[in-house]
């Protein structure tokens, strides 16, 4: 504990007492009048005690329903990730990112609903998203998180479950010279690959200087880590697929309703990815208060995460109809086993580097003209940068699949077990592939760089009420303007090499070049995983031999035209969108303070107006033909030699966000609350930019394209929320909420069925039906091997063995999906929270609960679209600690059940179908011993139950997918001053 002794005003005594129990608070009074004060011993509590208490006073003290997490001590936040830690906080889960806390949910409503500021500021989103990744940005810098859950007027617009501000920081928050500095030694249990233990330093300093009228500081933060991600997953569920005539012994249907709907699987895949990751923040700060009450600051922030990767997968490819040799469905007609002939079996190795830049620059200016007016103007300007293309080889991220068409059949099975099996049974008579049988199937290589950029320009002036004795207590009024643009662009190689095994090149490929593993300590977490999973071996191989032995070999002499190439830019830009939002702000807010009977009351109201133009550009592409290029491929080709046309569409709207508060001391410890207002999240910045884009490889079942809607309009959700807190002790507190959120203008994907001319489909056409009727004249089974080989067989191939299509073939149908505006949608829940302090033990726990519901759920039953809430679901959190005498353990658990992930699988059925995540829980722990007052060491444990996260579709059955980290362990030691 430190003390600090300051000479003030006892006016300016109470702000002090105030900011020393809440490091929230940006302002100080020095410059109050210091003659006629006493000496004033200020006690600053630290550690996890002073932060609970600093939290909880903020929630006491604020209008309308707030939560915080404050920093423990200067360079200490409670948990190492920012995610981590605001999934504390009562009805905050979090969604996940290579083990990690990665985006939050706020009573029931996902990233895109949520709004992250800094210091005030709104941030651009990560990629092409609104969405911010708290996992990008390093916890040493923050001195507090806020979480405002009821509407503001003040507050920027965007956050419908709610704003989250990050506060960092300042050097007049604490003058004089303060410095920590913090060394970690950090190791996955999970790491294969990189380094078993991994630095991370981090350092904060703020000194200030000319009698407190200057201020500098820095923060900075560089950590890495290395770990490895195991995993099993299907990218897709058909509905209603094509089945054949079989006999009854290989059919199994315990369906409830034997003409009701069933669901096949289009792939099954297993991998293993290792990763390396650097992430470094830094922050510059300067303030300087030329005269007394006007501070100006000025701040620079900065990040960069670096994440490169390189993974080995295996699996199957599934087209039905007559491929389909055997099934059993279960009850709710999902395939559990399924015999398969046809396709391919492949081994695919994946390697790329993705880059985060991250900046902002902001100037604040703070006046104070007198005690009834204070002006702050702000302005900042934020950029967001993704690059997949940070490999210094490629340029891109690639893929090479390598494998063989040479099997008799595949059995999907997931009757018993976590993870369904893929066993391949090859012609070879067994269920092993050789290494001399494998062989080329296609590589790709893609390049999606996007920037997220973000003005702001922010005026809030205060006036104080000196003159009326009404209950006024001030009204705070203002305007903003906000540019934010973002778009990118994305080229991708199409499928190089010759795909399809025919011809086939297994000469390229030396048997050296492949090693062979067994499956035992994969996904082990998993009942049906390690030895048991089948196929139980798999082959790795290098990436880069293998991308160099395919350019070498496959040229245009042999490819006939082909040629193998790692180029992500072969046939230039593939798609180009962007996507401006101009929004003009303005807002007033007055506060209130009387006495109604023997109760104390402040009430907040306020009123936001907010204007916004929105302008999309995208590139558009003319579309020519699909090629048939082998058995399980088809690729789009485009038009040669035309200029590309970019179609700009404009929208606009505008919204009043009306808001009042209202809390009653209804005794010395117990505060009642109610709140009422209106928020709103925008559109998805994806679906506001237009045009239509089809997919470039458009197999059978997969024929899908997107078109956007400029025209969209926001969420605007309208709330009420309820809370009782009882406040009974320092530092201890119990309370319950009640909320509830009608929702207007939810966004719905709708998926429609159409087709375009010129584009003809040779599935089906005469041709195709030709050679159908030839392989089954000869009593052969008519797999999409046998049809595409007879075809070509019949001669329908080009010199380089393409199938194209001709105008008396069908017309392709495609699956066009595209967001529109729908009805109205409510949730509603209760909030429980309780957080005690054992009396001078040192002992402490918190326990929090969110329970929500709503009619804003999937049916899984129905196969019609939907427009569903994601991210809805109950959660749990507890923490328990104790902390004296220089020694503070802390165990945490944080447990979110099932919910909506979103609507819509990569290979799924045009109803766009879900895909969901099991329900999920974390121990963590951490442990610091202080050695002396500027020596602290400390161990942290987290994920130490070895938690794996799992996903399904409408049912559990209908396995999506299993991801399997492992703990991770930290050691270190602080210095501080």
């Amino acid at each position: 504990m430190n003390t600090f002794n300051f000479k003030k005003s006892q006016l300016a005594a109470s702000v002090s007492l105030i900011i020393a129990a809440s490091t929230l608070n940006t302002a100080i009074a020095a410059e109050a009048d210091t003659a006629a004060s006493p000496d004033v011993e200020v006690i600053e509590v630290k550690g996890i005690r002073g932060s609970l208490i600093r939290s909880m006073d903020m929630k006491r003290d604020s209008s309308g329903v707030v939560d915080a997490i404050s920093a423990e001590e200067m360079g200490k936040f409670p948990d190492t990730n920012l995610a981590e830690s605001l999934q504390r906080i009562t009805g905050v889960s979090v969604s996940r990112a290579n083990g990690e806390g990665s985006q939050i949910t706020v009573r029931g409503f996902g990233p895109e609903f949520n709004l992250i500021t800094l210091n005030g500021r709104q941030m651009p989103g990560t990629g092409y998203t609104r969405s911010y990744n708290l996992e990008n940005i390093a916890s040493e810098g923050v001195s507090a998180l806020e979480v405002f859950k009821t509407a503001r007027a003040d507050v920027p617009s965007g956050g419908l479950g709610a704003t989250v501000n990050i506060s960092t920081a300042r050097p007049f928050q604490k003058p004089g010279q303060n410095f920590s500095a913090t060394i970690k030694a950090n190791h996955d249990s999970s790491n294969e690959a990189g380094d078993d233990v991994t630095p991370e330093l981090s350092a904060v300093y703020s000194n200030t200087f000319a009698d407190d009228r200057f201020g500098f500081g820095f923060s900075f933060s560089h950590q890495e880590r290395d770990f490895q991600k195991q995993r099993a997953n299907i990218q897709g569920w058909q509905a209603n697929v094509d089945l054949p005539d079989l006999d009854s012994s290989n059919v199994v249907d315990n369906r409830t309703d034997p003409s009701g709907n069933y669901y096949f699987p289009k792939d099954m895949n297993y991998s293993i990815e290792d990763v390396e990751r650097e992430r470094t923040n830094g922050q510059v700060t300067f303030q300087y208060e030329p005269v007394d009450g006007f501070v100006a600051t000025l701040d620079y922030t900065a990040s960069k995460a670096v994440t490169g990767s390189e993974s080995i997968g295996w699996g199957i490819w599934n087209d039905f109809g007559s491929n389909i040799n055997g099934y059993e469905l279960d009850e709710n007609g999902t395939a559990v086993y399924a015999d398969i002939s046809g396709n391919d079996a492949s081994f695919t190795a994946n390697k790329g580097t993705t880059e985060v830049k991250a900046r902002s620059i902001g100037l604040n200016l703070e006046w104070e003209i007198n005690d009834t007016w204070h002006v702050e103007l702000d302005y900042h300007d934020s950029k967001n940068e993704t690059d997949n293309g940070a490999d210094d080889g490629l340029g891109s991220t690639g893929q090479v699949i390598l494998g063989s068409d040479q099997l008799a059949n595949k059995i999907y099975d997931y009757r018993t077990g976590d993870i369904p099996s893929a066993q391949v049974n090859w012609l070879n008579g067994t269920s092993e592939l050789t290494p001399g049988e494998i062989d080329s199937n296609f590589s790709q290589f893609t390049h999606s760089p996007g920037e997220s950029n973000i003005e702001q320009l922010q005026l809030h002036t205060t006036w104080y009420n000196e003159n009326f004795d009404i209950g006024l207590v001030k009204v705070k009024f203002g305007a903003s303007r906000t540019e934010q643009n973002t778009g990118g662009y994305t080229a991708w190689s199409g499928l190089v090499g010759g795909p399809g095994f025919n011809p086939s090149y297994t000469e390229i490929f030396p048997d050296s070049m492949f090693t062979r593993h067994d499956t035992s300590g994969l996904l082990d977490q998993f009942a049906g995983g390690g030895s048991d999973l089948q196929p139980n071996y798999y082959y790795t191989y290098d990436f880069d031999e293998a991308v160099a032995r395919q350019i070498a070999y496959l040229t245009a002499d042999v490819t006939g035209g082909d040629a193998y190439a790692a180029n992500a830019y072969m046939d230039g830009i593939d798609s180009e969108s962007y996507v401006e939002e101009i929004t003009n702000s303005f807002y007033i807010q007055s506060s209130w303070e009387f006495d109604v009977s023997d109760y104390y009351v402040k009430v907040n109201a306020g009123l936001r107006y907010e204007q916004t133009d929105v302008t999309s550009t995208v590139r558009q592409r003319v579309e020519e033909q699909v090629n048939w290029i082998s058995a399980s491929e088809w690729i789009m080709q485009y038009a040669a030699g035309g200029e590309d046309n970019f179609l700009e569409q404009q929208g606009d709207y505008d919204i009043l966000l009306p808001s009042i508060d209202v809390s009653v001391d209804l005794t010395e410890d117990v505060v009642a609350r109610v709140s009422w207002g209106k928020t709103m999240s925008r559109a998805p910045l994806g679906d506001l930019a237009g045009g239509r884009s089809l997919t470039g490889s458009p197999k059978p079942g997969s024929r899908t394209g997107s078109q956007g809607n400029t025209n969209l309009l926001p969420f605007e959700s309208t709330n009420l929320d309820l809370s009782l807190e009882y406040y009974y002790a320092e530092g201890s507190y119990a309370s319950v909420g009640y909320f509830k959120k009608d929702v207007d203008n939810f966004i719905q994907t709708t998926i429609t069925q159409t087709t375009i001319d010129g584009l003809y489909d040779i599935l089906n056409g005469p041709r195709y039906s030709q050679a159908v009727s030839d392989i089954e004249s000869r009593g052969e089974q008519a797999t999409t091997d046998a049809i595409f080989a007879q075809m070509i067989s019949n001669g329908y191939g080009n010199a380089n063995g393409i199938i194209e299509p001709n105008s008396d073939d069908p017309l392709m149908v495609w699956n066009i999906s595209q967001p529109q505006n729908t009805d109205s949608k409510s949730v509603d829940g209760f909030e429980v929270a309780i957080q005690h302090l054992i009396g001078e033990t040192g002992f402490g726990v918190g326990v929090n609960a969110t329970f929500v519901d709503g009619d804003v759920e999937f049916d899984s039953e129905s196969l019609d679209q939907q427009a569903p809430l994601t991210g809805l679901s109950d959660s749990a959190n507890f923490q328990g600690f104790y902390e004296k005498d220089g020694l503070s353990v802390k165990i945490t658990y944080a447990w979110r059940d099932s919910y909506l992930i979103g609507v819509g699988q990569a290979q799924g059925s045009a109803d766009a179908p879900p895909q969901y995540a099991k329900a999920y829980g974390q121990w963590d722990m951490s442990v610091n011993y202080d050695v002396n007052e500027n020596v602290t060491v400390f161990f942290d444990g987290i994920n130490l139950n070895n938690a794996t996260e799992e996903g399904y579709g409408r049912y559990e059955e209908q396995f999506l997918f299993a991801n399997q980290y492992g703990p991770r362990y930290s050691v270190g030691a602080r210095y501080t001053f």
